[in-house]
């Protein structure tokens, strides 16, 4: 099936941001009139340096943070206004997977599938699907506390995808994953752009998002530094340098 790049006639809009501005302390704001759409059929890679404003970007995508101005769209539907409808469209996995420890692994995917009203045979379906994908299947029965870092991540992304949401919202997904985890969740997004359906994620790693991402946003300080592809920022810099490389330069010139 065809890719995003293969398809740029497409321009259906699944998540769009909208002059948001977010302040933590008076007078200085960490996220600085940002706007940014991502389309359907396309992996969003969101770059930055620490503190550069990717997380608080986030969770405001997601309503756990309110924006101080502007307003975030997902399919069209409000974060801010219409919060439980917005967020009814997408899965999220935050930036830390430890959350309800106290759960056994099947009492968390089983109290999301209740949140996400999945009838018992589609729950039954789905959990089993993803969970030998990511092989902790047979760890169900134990309480999270009890899981690795890696297998705690697994379990937050089976969650986060059991009701197929269009909208994939992944805050470094990658972070704890062992190579095979890493390798097929990376066919999973670009399975699910294929079908016209949107990722959108964060990462440290460079080299995944230059391999992966069909086009990469860098943020520095709460300020959009670029939006485009890797050829187009090569193209921009006059430069043929890795992504790695024009990272660099592009968020170091913005000191």
């Amino acid at each position: 099936m065809e890719s995003y790049l293969e398809s740029k006639g497409r321009d259906f809009v699944m998540i769009k941001i909208e002059n948001v501005s977010k302040s933590y302390v008076k007078d200085k704001k960490s996220i600085d009139d940002l706007n940014l759409e991502i389309r359907d059929g396309e992996i969003f890679g969101f770059l930055g340096p620490n503190g550069a404003g990717k997380t608080t970007t986030i969770k405001m995508i997601t309503g756990i943070l309110n924006p101080d101005e502007g307003d975030i769209l997902i399919d069209g539907k409000s974060i801010t206004k219409e919060p439980i409808e917005a967020k009814r469209k997408f899965g999220f996995v935050p930036d830390s997977p430890d959350m309800f420890l106290k759960l056994k692994g099947i009492e968390y995917l089983n109290f999301l599938a209740d949140i996400y009203e999945l009838p018992n045979e589609k729950r039954k379906e789905r959990i089993e699907e993803l969970t030998k994908k990511f092989e902790i299947y047979d760890n169900l029965n134990s309480e999270i506390q009890s899981y690795s870092h890696g297998m705690r991540q697994k379990v937050v992304i089976c969650g986060a995808l059991l009701n197929n949401p269009k909208n994939w919202i992944l805050d470094e997904p990658m972070t704890g994953l062992d190579p095979k985890s890493s390798h097929d969740l990376k066919e999973m997004m670009r399975k699910h752009c294929n079908n016209q359906n949107t990722v959108f994620f964060s990462t440290h790693v460079l080299e995944v998002a230059e391999k992966l991402c069909d086009r990469v946003g860098i943020i520095n300080k709460g300020k959009l530094v670029f939006v485009g592809t890797f050829e187009e920022m090569k193209n921009k810099f006059k430069e043929n340098k890795s992504l790695e490389d024009l990272f660099l330069e592009i968020t170091e010139n913005e000191e």
